[in-house]
């Protein structure tokens, strides 16, 4: 199993990224993914989740209204696009696959790709 995240980077307060997750060795469309972020002496936030379909979607209050997850199965990528980002949004963001989505429960993760919002 391997997930590579891209598209993070240095953004303003207000801006938008969209970050991609790259996975490969397991069949993509048979599970549910999730975007997961981690601040600075902080614990891992789970930002927003995916059904292995592409119809159900969980989204962090924090990020609500903000945030959107989705997914191409045919390519197997995962997107999470970031809009009118906050100081509090930086953090490094991570692919992960889930194992149980009620539990919030994980098994592989990526790198991640960094997020970094200043002005």
């Amino acid at each position: 199993v391997q997930l590579v995240e891209s598209g993070g980077g240095q953004v303003q307060p207000g801006g938008s990224l969209r970050l991609s997750c790259a996975a490969s060795g397991f069949t993509f469309s048979d599970y549910d993914m999730s975007w997961v972020r981690q601040a600075p002496r902080k614990g891992p936030e789970w930002v927003s989740a995916i059904n292995a379909g592409g119809g159900r979607t969980y989204t962090a209050d924090s990020v609500k209204d903000r945030f959107t997850i989705s997914r191409d199965n045919d390519k197997n990528l995962l997107y999470l696009q970031m809009n009118s980002l906050t100081h509090n949004d930086t953090a490094r963001y991570f692919c992960a696959r889930v194992t149980k989505w009620e539990a919030g429960q994980t098994d592989y993760w990526g790198l991640g790709t960094q997020v970094i919002v200043s002005s």
